[in-house]
């Protein structure tokens, strides 16, 4: 009955889910287009140009790494600030043309201030949610990253086709100045700052960086981010192998679809029967999803695999985000998410660099059977991890 008298829907969970919502619309909307930019304007290689891509993660993984630990001591609010700032001042770099080399720091700088600015909101997002309603909340936050991962390729890619890149840049920027004025109006939840935070940042420990506890439920995602990173980064590819180039346009909208159908009875069913009632069917959709993609012949087949990958992926993303915080002390829930997102962005990151040396021996079709079952396999590595260790924690 707690559940029903904890306020979720609140003025600051809106808001601050609003202002992830544009974070994550500049980074997917500039992830499909960058790679083109980089060749047409700089005439450099495609494997360099995928680098313009490839280091924005690299600085989002350091922007997490640090801001992990420096947000118990400094606070979410100056923390979230900064980063929004540091955000939009590297949004208007991308006007500056002093060849490759300036893009590259650009996009280095500019993933280091998603790091600290979606770390810090999904810190205080955490110490929003009530604590009855943890995975509810939790899911229905990440769907500012959802709905962002549908709705910025889809701009990107029309807004290529049909206007320039100095166009594409000024509204990156300006969505970067929206996610910074509705920051202003959030209310961040005062955190106690603990001698030991103090203590903790005078020596170098690992654990001043990363949260141990969150740790196991990190790689459980790393492995499954890279399952979802094939799709992401070599789905149109595989769609022009299936003369299904059509469909391709819309399988993310699908995607995304199917998560916010499914996340409001998903975050509910996690806090009622725990994060395995949600975990398992997830496992086991993900997996068909990957081999049905494996096996299309058709645009019914491939779409229904998008819904499939999002309805196990998709979910799984926001169920391990969610353990991820349950496991971990109030104290170290910053810390807990940037372990978290450090492990997501590794996988989704260096996934493609990765499976571009599969690809070659496998081709699409194959990949996607090999990633179903790798999968399938993580079931196993669930269990051992974290499945077996619940009783301690709740």
């Amino acid at each position: 009955m707690s559940q029903h008298k904890a306020k979720l829907w609140t003025k600051d969970f809106t808001i601050i889910s609003a202002a992830n919502f544009f974070l994550y619309l500049v980074f997917y909307l500039l992830l499909v287009t960058m790679t083109v930019y980089a060749v047409e304007a700089f005439h450099v290689s495609e494997s360099k140009a995928g680098l313009v891509t490839g280091i924005f993660i690299i600085g989002t993984l350091i922007g997490r790494l640090f801001i992990g630990r420096l947000i118990t001591s400094i606070g979410n609010k100056i923390m979230l600030y900064s980063g929004l700032l540091v955000f939009i001042v590297t949004s208007l770099l991308y006007f500056v043309n002093l060849g490759i080399g300036f893009l590259l720091v650009t996009r280095f700088l500019h993933g280091l201030a998603l790091g600290v600015a979606s770390t810090a909101t999904g810190t205080i997002v955490a110490h929003i949610i009530p604590d009855t309603r943890k995975g509810e909340g939790i899911s229905y936050y990440s769907m500012s990253i959802t709905i962002a991962t549908a709705i910025g390729p889809f701009i990107g890619i029309f807004m290529s086709q049909h206007t320039t890149y100095q166009v594409i840049f000024t509204f990156c920027a300006l969505l970067a100045v929206i996610s910074f004025l509705i920051a202003l109006f959030v209310r961040i939840p005062a955190t106690e700052k603990h001698e030991s935070a103090t203590t903790e940042k005078q020596s170098f420990h690992i654990s001043n960086f990363i949260e141990p506890k969150a740790v196991p439920i990190a790689i459980i995602i790393m492995i499954l981010s890279l399952g979802y990173s094939s799709v992401l980064s070599f789905i149109n590819f595989y769609a022009i192998e299936l003369d299904l180039v059509s469909t391709a346009s819309i399988f993310f909208v699908v995607y995304a679809i199917a998560i916010l159908l499914s996340r409001p009875f998903t975050g509910r069913l996690m806090d009622i029967r725990g994060e395995n009632a949600v975990m398992y069917p997830a496992f086991i959709l993900f997996a068909l999803g990957l081999f049905m993609l494996s096996g299309a012949t058709s645009a019914s087949m491939f779409l229904l695999a998008g819904a499939l990958i999002g309805l196990g992926f998709g979910n799984m993303q926001s169920t391990t985000q969610a353990i991820a915080v349950k496991v971990t002390s109030p104290t170290r829930v910053g810390l807990a998410t940037s372990t978290y997102y450090i492990a997501l962005d590794a996988g989704l990151g260096f996934g493609p660099y990765v499976l571009g040396y599969v690809i070659p021996l496998t081709g699409y079709s194959k990949l996607y059977l090999v990633m179903g079952i790798i999968v399938c396999l993580t079931i196993a590595l669930y269990v051992a991890l974290h499945s077996k260790k619940i009783a301690q924690f709740n």
